[in-house]
């Protein structure tokens, strides 16, 4: 049996003892109702929470209740067709038997094998109330009974890149992503410096020469 925890959970149902299922409006889930016998057991399943799931135990102590909401104009559940002389809604009253020492949530029934044909994990089956078999009802309080399996660890995150930082461009550089191309500065230094290494053997070797002549003109004057 279904619930939603903020309008009345399995907290509400151990502060109260007893509830009537009011707010069935749907004929498949009244018949499952209208099914049940006193002293059925009940899972209560927390629903239109993240996650949903089983989260106590119940058990039918009256049926064929009238559905009191059925009459209220000021209920979210007031049927206006719904007379106290024809009634149209009728529920179950249940009573609190436990609160489960673990939440049994929804993925956890999907990954036992044995509540693999159970009503509640069928495409589209959303009825507030569903049969249980005894095989699932005893599966589901047993896994409420064990503790979950830790989670698995998280993958450690990769350290980002060391990035040194960015030198700013050079005199050059700027220039050359200004103009497309190199400036013509640039090139006066080497043009010159091949000019003045391709004068200074010439230099040398006059020098060299005037060297040679001077000593031989020393010589016829020992």
């Amino acid at each position: 049996m279904k619930s939603e925890p903020e309008s009345f959970g399995i907290a509400d149902l151990a502060r109260v003892k007893v509830e009537p299922w009011t707010g069935v409006r749907s004929y498949f889930a009244r018949a499952h109702m209208r099914a049940m016998t006193v002293g059925d057991a009940v899972l209560f399943h927390h629903s239109n929470v993240t996650p949903p799931g089983v989260a106590g135990l119940a058990r039918v102590v009256r049926t064929q209740v009238v559905d009191q909401t059925q009459f209220d104009p000021d209920s979210p559940y007031h049927d206006p067709k719904a007379t106290r002389d024809q009634p149209i809604w009728d529920c179950v009253e249940v009573e609190y038997v436990a609160t489960l020492p673990h939440f049994v949530p929804m993925d956890r029934i999907r990954a036992e094998p044995a509540l693999s044909d159970m009503l509640l994990l069928r495409r589209g089956m959303r009825l507030s109330v569903q049969p249980v078999t005894q095989a699932e009802y005893e599966a589901i309080v047993a896994l409420g009974h064990t503790a979950p399996p830790p989670a698995p660890p998280a993958a450690p995150r990769a350290r980002p890149p060391v990035r040194t930082p960015n030198r700013p461009p050079s005199a050059k550089a700027r220039a050359t992503a200004r103009t497309g191309k190199a400036p013509a500065a640039a090139k006066r230094p080497a043009a010159a410096k091949r000019s003045a290494a391709a004068k200074r053997p010439a230099a040398a070797s006059k020098a060299a020469g005037a060297g040679r002549t001077a000593a031989t003109r020393k010589r016829p004057g020992r």
